[in-house]
């Protein structure tokens, strides 16, 4: 495992730490985000030490692992079972498949399945790297506020304990009602009847090893639905959609359940069952995550089915947009505005996927006999017809949360959000949508092979040419200096072609002489601007950093 970035140290390392509640991977991940941008932060969980069971989240994301590769964490992508198709069955008929895109060149995997107990295992040991412990048996039973910090109580074995820190990120899972309950935060939400049974088989199952498989209605299941994905070391993971009295004892002192792994992988292949258990689907999302200086994160804040696989990448895609905030917002480099923004952006993620979840949930499991009459009729069509295969609904994959109408966006009339695309499709780049991962060759930091570990270093610049009769290194001086001036966050200010070796990065932008790439420190593109407007320039950033309106428009 190559070494981790080692954490910056604090700007004053007297202040109270960040309380990270919670030590899942969501927790961890907002822990060493915090520790690699140099605020002091403390980990609590009501556990008595890391329970190591079954896979739970198992399917991670290109974005997701990116984070976790900057924090030094390559393990996870490489450990990882890498997979790149989906494939959709109706009966015995394959519909279509997905092949999943990269509007880039990134080194890394689509997508990976990989156990959670494994991504925790690699995640403690970089935060034990970094010099960051997890308190065990911390049991949160309070969390109160004031201008100057919070203040969290835990029971102990040892007793009543409290612990102070500036903020406190809450990441205690859909259990971690006592703290929205203290902000007064509600968590309305559904619930649906069917449950899932999860088995994971150890077998040879040949050439399913690179690809996820969702059957509608097999004749091993029928009137419901099986999921398979393969992880490392020949295990599958196996998901049946059961009735809401399904009982898992009885099923495996029945013989049940070997009839049903029989009924998939067949009479003779050998397989041994990993890890099993039955759990019931919630849609749920928090009204609030951010309640002064206590952010909601993962699923304290939103819960979603798992098809498409966005429950633990959209947690880590919170955790990512909590840090820098924090960071920038503990050393003076941004203002309480800035913190806000991690709701408003954050929310419209969790809402999105409530809606993106949910609708495949009401194609899964129809409700009255107009919906099941219409889901057949998609689903008889789908098999000749492939203009229908849009309307089959076996989940959209996970992919990162395009924040186009944020308030930290600069919109671009030239560069439109066109919505969310087809299945399978990235957007065009344009402010709000995270930037391509590219190959990056930048003079003097041999340590920089790709394009996002630079872009979280701070706000970027990139200039894609300049104007004409303008001398380049002059114009990109003059935009640092303007940059600088503007704000005390770091800053770079680099030519595109300087840093683009392959032009990957310069096609996947379609980019146009003369313009300037303003992007955030979670590499979200902020603004595309015309280098020589200063002032938009200068707007844009302080937009960026979540200044009011006001503010920008008096000081622009």
């Amino acid at each position: 495992m190559p070494r981790p970035p080692q954490p910056r140290p604090p700007a004053d390392t007297s202040t109270d730490p960040v309380l990270v509640l919670g030590a899942g991977p969501v927790g961890q991940t907002t822990a060493l985000l915090l520790a690699r941008r140099g605020v002091p932060v403390r980990i609590v969980d009501a556990r008595p030490e890391r329970d190591a069971v079954g896979s739970k989240a198992i399917c991670q994301q290109r974005d997701v692992l990116d984070v976790w590769d900057w924090l030094g964490g390559g393990a996870i992508a490489a450990e990882g079972l890498t997979w790149d198709t989906a494939r959709t069955f109706y009966r015995d008929d394959e519909l279509f498949d997905v092949r999943l895109p990269d509007p880039g060149s990134s080194p890394l995997p689509t997508f990976v399945n990989i156990s959670q107990s494994r991504t925790e295992e690699i995640l403690d040991d970089l935060l034990a790297r970094a010099g960051v412990v997890i308190g065990w048996n911390h049991e949160v039973t309070g969390i109160d506020q004031d201008d100057d910090g919070v203040t969290v109580e835990c029971a102990t074995p040892q007793g009543r304990v409290l612990l102070r820190g500036t903020h406190a990120v809450s990441c205690l899972g859909s259990h971690g009602g006592v703290v929205r309950k203290a902000l007064g935060v509600d968590f309305a939400g559904t619930s649906f009847d069917d449950r899932f049974l999860i088995c994971d088989i150890r077998a040879d199952l040949g050439d399913w090893e690179r690809e996820r498989r969702f059957y509608f209605d097999p004749e091993w299941n029928p009137g419901r639905q099986v999921l398979i994905h393969p992880c490392p070391d020949s295990v599958f993971r196996i998901d049946w959609q059961v009735p809401a009295d399904f009982d898992l004892e009885t099923e495996e002192s029945s013989g049940r359940l070997d009839a049903r792994i029989r009924e998939i992988i067949g009479d003779t292949t050998p397989y041994e069952i990993v890890w099993h258990s039955v759990y019931r689907f919630h849609t749920r999302v928090a009204d609030r995550m951010r309640v002064g200086r206590v952010l909601l994160a993962g699923d304290n804040a939103h819960l979603v089915a798992p098809f498409g696989a966005r429950g633990l990448n959209s947690g880590v895609q919170d955790a990512e947009n909590a840090a820098w905030k924090l960071a920038y917002v503990r050393d003076g480099r941004a203002g309480e505005w800035l913190l806000e923004s991690y709701h408003t952006e954050r929310h419209a993620a969790a809402l999105e996927n409530a809606e993106v979840t949910g609708a495949t949930m009401r194609f899964l499991v129809p409700q009255g006999e107009d919906e099941h009459d219409l889901r057949l009729s998609v689903l008889e069509r789908a098999v000749t017809d492939e203009k229908v295969h849009p309307k089959v609904d076996s989940g959209r994959l996970a992919e990162p949360f395009w924040y186009t109408d944020s308030a930290l966006t600069t919109p671009c009339p030239d560069r439109p959000f066109g919505g969310r695309p087809p299945r399978g499709s990235a957007p065009r780049p344009c402010p709000g949508v995270i930037m391509p991962d590219v190959p990056l060759a930048l003079p003097g930091r041999p340590d920089l092979t790709r394009l996002r570990p630079l872009l979280r270093e701070g706000l970027t610049l990139l200039l894609s040419g300049t104007p004409e009769g303008t001398d380049p290194e002059t114009t990109r001086a003059a935009l640092h200096a303007v940059a600088t001036g503007t704000t005390p966050a770091p800053i770079t200010t680099l030519h595109l072609d300087d840093i683009d070796p392959t032009g990957a990065l310069g096609r996947a932008l379609e980019c146009e002489p003369g313009q300037v790439w303003l992007v955030r420190p979670d590499a979200h593109i902020a603004a595309v601007l015309p280098c020589d407007d200063h002032d938009a320039v200068r707007a844009a950033i302080r937009t960026a950093l979540g200044h009011p309106a006001a503010d920008i428009v008096a000081t622009a």
